[in-house]
């Protein structure tokens, strides 16, 4: 088919604001379209997608015949208004879809696809009015913008996220008030632009929320304004809406990526609750060895082999063919499919959870002295008779530094598997390792640590990380979690702890799929911080992203275990 190529195609919203667009459109006749709505620039080329990227390529779908429509969201780049996050995507979006409608290229069907926020503004075509959508792929996203965005599932700040994203969303404000004549002062923009180049350096600084460059009366403030699951974040969980949606969706996930533990969420909510039959049952599930931005496999500790790597255009183009054109595929697509680590390898599924999952308690002992890699602690599954506890300190002025994981920005050593002996043999890690396996064991699934504390404050945080320790001592992270104790029972209403009482807590630890080989060993890493992945917490009980360094006191944490006090790692293994 040939296309007509037309840029920046204007379209008026309800309000009067002009949205713009790139539209690829048929020479002759109608097509199904395809719509992608981001705030990122549509002009940018890694935005075309590749091989490898999180966006397929452009030519796949040109080549398959479709129709195309990539927006610049409301006060992003070309388009007028202001740009506020999540705020306007719903109504523009169906505006949007109303003014595809009228095109006499218009078929009468719609999908749309993208990557993290690009997924965001599916799920709100998905939820709005949106006649004549037809199915949705949202990559590396989820529909919760609380805990699956901002905040962590246990109510820590994602700190480098938040610095990262706001700094670049707010330089392509500058950038785009200067091009335009709104101002002619580019201090601003200069120095937002320096902190991009070194992206952590704003996680330095306290209090967060005094941080000059991002506390600019916008949205940044109002996220740190509601550290609590409260009102002003139900009334954007979009998650709770899942009921709604009606049409199938493709979700597309990383091992590492920050949102895979509510993206696979979605899923099981669209399994059981979604708004139609074709949207349960026609519904997939794909999640890669990837993070938010690589998706090769490739990191410097760990190669997950040639297979890892994927052009996610084919399966895009199936999809859409199946619920835009009623073309089925030849070989019907799993319902679920996933890379399961440790053996390196894609396999396909039935659902999800997957249906023959046992949840084993693999339980902490030891004799009191678990500090480090090389200290007493234990995984074992009986309960220890034997109780016994281990302690940490934490000081925010020290805190313990990131050492891989699911998290933005993707820079070597920060993000993904990362060798955990950068950082193990500090005094305040705790490390549950074991036995030499002679079996292999699968975990696939979500991932939690049930686990008795007690601390010197009224506050604190608990982190755990499951460690695949190889043969030859290389302990690389799986997956992992945070629990900010006050809200060790609500994430909406914080309650602070009684110093020295023993509390029993569940931190939500994320998901992963791996098979831990034998001669391998399974590991529990426990401390009080992970830092700049999650901001620090103060240990006094008060608003912290209003406090000062100065301000912060230190934390010292017991682990419980054994006896009465049964802490233990929730594994869901499969025995095949």
């Amino acid at each position: 088919m040939k296309h007509v190529y037309e840029r920046n195609v204007p379209m008026t919203t309800r309000d009067g604001v002009t949205l713009r667009a790139n539209v690829w459109r048929p020479l002759e006749g109608q097509a199904p379209t395809l719509l992608v709505r981001h705030p990122y620039n549509k002009e940018a080329s890694p935005f075309a997608g590749g091989p490898t990227n999180s966006i397929p390529p452009l030519l796949s779908f040109l080549n398959a015949g479709y129709a195309m429509v990539w927006q610049d969201v409301r006060g992003a780049y070309e388009s007028d208004g202001v740009f506020e996050p999540k705020v306007n995507e719903i109504a523009d979006g169906e505006d949007t879809m109303a003014w595809i409608a009228e095109q006499d290229w218009y078929d009468g069907t719609v999908g749309a696809y993208g990557a993290s926020y690009l997924g965001m503004t599916q799920w709100a075509l998905a939820l709005g009015d949106s006649r004549g959508l037809k199915a949705i792929a949202p990559t590396e996203t989820s529909a919760n913008w609380y805990s699956g965005l901002w905040y962590s599932q246990g109510g820590a700040l994602c700190l480098s996220l938040v610095t990262y994203w706001n700094a670049m969303m707010y330089a392509a404000e500058e950038q785009r008030a200067l091009q335009r004549g709104e101002t002619s002062d580019p201090s601003a923009l200069v120095r937002l632009g320096g902190t991009l180049l070194d992206p952590l350096a704003l996680n330095d600084a306290t209090p967060v929320a005094d941080l000059e460059l991002l506390g600019k009366g916008r949205w940044f403030d109002g996220w740190l304004a509601h550290p609590d699951f409260d009102e002003y974040w139900k009334a954007q969980d979009w998650s709770a809406r899942i009921s709604e949606v009606t049409v199938p969706v493709l979700e597309i996930g990383g091992w590492y990526d920050l949102k895979v533990h509510e993206q696979v969420a979605d899923f099981v909510r669209l399994r059981t609750h979604g708004g139609s039959e074709e949207a349960r049952e026609q519904s997939r599930l794909v999640i890669g060895p990837w993070d938010h931005i690589n998706l090769t496999g490739q990191y410097p500790d760990r190669f997950f082999g040639v297979l890892a790597a994927e052009d996610l255009g084919p399966s895009h183009v199936e999809f859409f063919d199946q619920h835009l054109r009623d073309l089925p595929p030849a070989t019907p697509a799993p319902r679920v499919r996933i890379f399961v680590m440790g053996v390196d390898q894609w396999r396909e599924e039935a659902d999800w959870p997957l249906p023959d999952t046992q949840y084993t308690d693999f339980h902490l002992a030891g004799g009191g002295a678990a500090t480090t890699r090389d200290g007493d602690g234990t995984l074992q599954r009986d309960v220890p008779v034997t109780e016994a506890g281990d302690g940490f300190r934490y000081d925010p002025r020290d805190p313990l530094p990131t050492a891989g994981g699911a998290l933005l920005p993707a820079l070597p050593g920060l993000v993904g598997p990362v060798d955990q002996r950068v950082v193990d043999g500090r005094p305040d890690v705790l490390c549950y390792t074991g036995p030499v396996l002679t079996e292999p064991v699968e975990v696939t699934g979500f991932v939690e640590l049930k686990v008795f504390v007690s601390s010197s404050t009224v506050d604190t945080d608990i982190t755990a990380k499951l460690v695949d320790v190889f043969p030859d001592g290389r302990a690389i992270n799986l997956c992992d979690g945070i629990l900010r104790l006050r809200y060790r029972n609500s994430l909406s209403e914080p309650e602070m702890m009684t110093p020295g009482e023993v509390y029993e807590v569940t931190v939500p630890m994320s998901v992963t799929s791996n098979v831990f080989l034998p001669g391998h060993r399974i590991r529990l890493d426990v401390s009080g911080s992970n830092f700049p992945h999650y901001d620090r917490n103060s240990n006094t009980g008060g608003v912290i992203s209003s406090e000062a360094l100065e301000d912060m006191v230190v934390a010292d944490t017991t682990v419980h275990h054994g006896g009465t006090r049964p802490s233990r790692l929730v594994l869901p293994v499969l025995d095949r």
